[in-house]
């Protein structure tokens, strides 16, 4: 039995209706403009901002400026109350955490931000779940495959899954397939865009898989 459902903050409407999450890794923040203009004139409608890039916060206010109209802007390797707090403060229009952490979802759900905290194992996943996540990031999902969705929905019924890590346009397919609420991609769609890439294949890239993606949901 999953008892309750507590009280939770839906992912952002764009993102939910793409079904596709970029996951921008830069070595700097300076290099997010290039790539974030390439990914939304493509048709990508969600990017999540790594706090691994140098800069990532004290760049996000222009980059929301230039593109949050067309992009909703999360940011991802959020790792402590600080982080979150300033993730807020920001504006972000939701949060991601590689770890299962209670103390940050209850910390986003009293700040009315989106949250996707992230597990591998059944009691990781349905520890955040339970306590009020928005989704559960599967990571590495490579590792397990789409199929582990369904084993999850065994149990967990209702639980809204994003796969991350190793996910690739044909996995992308499967999983959304399986039940996945979006994926989260990186490398496989970014490519070498942030060392110095062609844009033109990176809009390519990054077109097939909002294509895919919206076929899914379709």
């Amino acid at each position: 039995m999953t008892g309750e459902s507590p009280m939770r903050e839906a992912l952002p409407a764009r993102t939910r209706a793409s079904r596709l999450i970029v996951v921008a890794r830069a070595r700097a923040a300076e290099d997010y403009d290039r790539v974030l203009g390439a990914l939304a004139d493509a048709g990508v409608r969600s990017v999540e901002l790594t706090l691994t890039t140098p800069g990532t916060f004290e760049r996000f206010a222009s980059l929301r400026e230039r593109f949050g109209e067309r992009l909703d802007l999360g940011v991802g390797t959020v790792t402590d109350a600080e982080h979150l707090a300033r993730s807020v403060q920001v504006g972000a229009d939701y949060v991601v955490t590689p770890i299962a952490s209670p103390a940050l979802v209850a910390q986003a759900r009293d700040a009315g931000m989106p949250i996707v905290p992230g597990g591998l194992t059944p009691t990781e996943l349905f520890g955040s779940w339970s306590a009020g996540a928005s989704a559960v990031k599967v990571f590495p999902a490579g590792q397990v495959g789409p199929g582990y969705l369904g084993d999850l929905r065994g149990p967990f019924p209702d639980i809204a899954v994003v796969p991350s890590g190793g996910v690739d346009a044909e996995g992308a397919a499967a999983w959304l397939a399986a039940g996945a609420v979006a994926v989260s991609v990186g490398g496989p769609l970014l490519g070498d865009a942030f060392r110095g890439g062609d844009l033109a294949a990176l809009g390519r890239r990054a077109a097939a898989f909002a294509s895919v993606c919206a076929g899914a949901a379709s």
